[in-house]
């Protein structure tokens, strides 16, 4: 691989940001330079900040390539290359692709089905035949009240690329779902249950989850360790909850629903992550506690684009406006999910870390993505 010099660049260091240059050969970081000289063989950046490749720890967006319409199910293989260029236009250079594991197959119209071994196959394979872009690893959301979650993850291995596995637990009255009306506008426009059904379906879930869920959140918790995987929790609301979070070994807390949960997750050392979107909102689509609450009482420490692909950048950007501190602000989508993967390799503008790059203009106060580097190649 040739050498790449990006010169007269606003370099985002880990705890500062500077005028310089970067150059990088064979994938790797090999010297980071102070000034604005640009030599005949480097690329004038003309001022544009030079960051680390975001990290994705939690995005919905293959599901929405998979499924574009409702009932429309569109060419895997397809949907995967579209998903992965998205994701390398906005700046995200590692991801891990969410895919839930436990089903509900017994409700005749509430129900969803089996998919994850079969897409996590198809993922392997692609990036197996270099067609994707960027750096893939797969998170499995354990759905804690479903039918089929232990049979599911079953069918993974330690050989899987499963970086992290989460505790979903969609109970119907806690976490996500302590407002049944927002559960209600959720399961009747998807599935068209009327108000007889919804509340059938209510005590179904319930029920599921008292006969099945302690089961499938130790059998979570252990195949996790089986997979060599992260642990992480998701919606915790309560103190109590964010307790069993640690006892079962949760690096960090995906988009917990209140201040509480947040404080006693930082009291348990457990990484705080929010959604990109709801910081970007103003506020959580849900009702739940809006992440720029939490980053100004210093309870925040990674953004996930969840839904918007390109809102990371945007959050990572906001944030550093927020704390006045861009460095900051870009750890939050860089250096700290790269920790609470535990890759070691990137996430920072450090020498002989991975050449996973990122140029960024910022036009009217909006982050303008301007070249991708994965691995010292340029991908978009």
């Amino acid at each position: 691989m040739t050498k790449t010099v990006l010169a007269n660049a606003t370099l985002v260091l880990p705890s500062e940001v500077i005028s310089g240059a970067i150059t990088f050969e064979d994938g790797h970081i090999t010297a980071i330079d102070q000034g604005k000289t640009v030599a005949a063989d480097a690329l004038d950046c003309e001022g544009d900040l030079l960051m680390p490749g975001l990290i994705e720890l939690h995005t919905d967006n293959l599901e929405r390539h998979i499924e574009p319409r409702p009932r429309v199910n569109w060419p895997h293989a397809s949907a995967i290359i579209a998903h992965d260029g998205e994701l390398a236009s906005t700046g995200i250079t590692t991801v891990f692709d969410a895919l839930r594991v436990g089903s509900v197959v017994s409700n005749k119209k509430a129900n969803y089905g089996e998919y994850a071994r079969l897409l996590a196959d198809e993922i392997l394979d692609l990036r197996g035949k270099g067609a994707l872009r960027i750096s893939h690893f797969l998170h499995l959301r354990a759905e804690v009240c479903s039918e089929t979650l232990i049979a599911e993850l079953a069918k993974f291995g330690p050989d899987d690329r499963i970086g992290i596995v989460s505790l979903m637990d969609h109970t119907p009255g806690q976490r996500q779902f302590r407002d049944l009306t927002q559960l209600r506008a959720y399961v009747c426009g998807k599935h068209g249950l009327n108000e007889s059904e919804f509340e059938s379906h209510i005590a179904d879930q319930i029920a599921l989850s008292g006969r099945l869920g302690a089961a499938h959140e130790a059998a979570a918790v252990a195949e996790a360790r089986r997979f060599g995987a992260v642990l992480a929790s998701h919606d915790d609301t309560t103190a109590e909850q964010v307790e069993t979070s640690a006892r079962h070994g949760a690096h960090f807390a995906e988009f917990p629903t209140t201040v509480e949960a947040a404080r006693a997750c930082r009291m348990a050392r457990i990484q705080v992550m929010m959604g990109a979107p709801n910081l970007i909102r103003g506020g959580s689509h849900s009702g739940n506690v809006a992440a720029h609450v939490l980053a100004e009482m210093d309870l925040l420490d990674i953004v996930s684009s969840d839904y918007v692909p390109s809102a990371l950048l945007s959050a990572a950007l906001m944030l550093g406006d927020l704390w006045g501190d861009v460095a900051r602000g870009v750890r939050t989508a860089t250096s700290a999910p790269a920790q609470a993967a535990g890759l070691q390799d990137r996430g920072a503008l450090v020498l002989r870390a991975r050449a996973d790059i990122i140029r960024v203009a910022r036009i009217a106060g909006t982050a303008s993505p301007r070249g991708t580097w994965v691995l010292g190649r340029r991908v978009a």
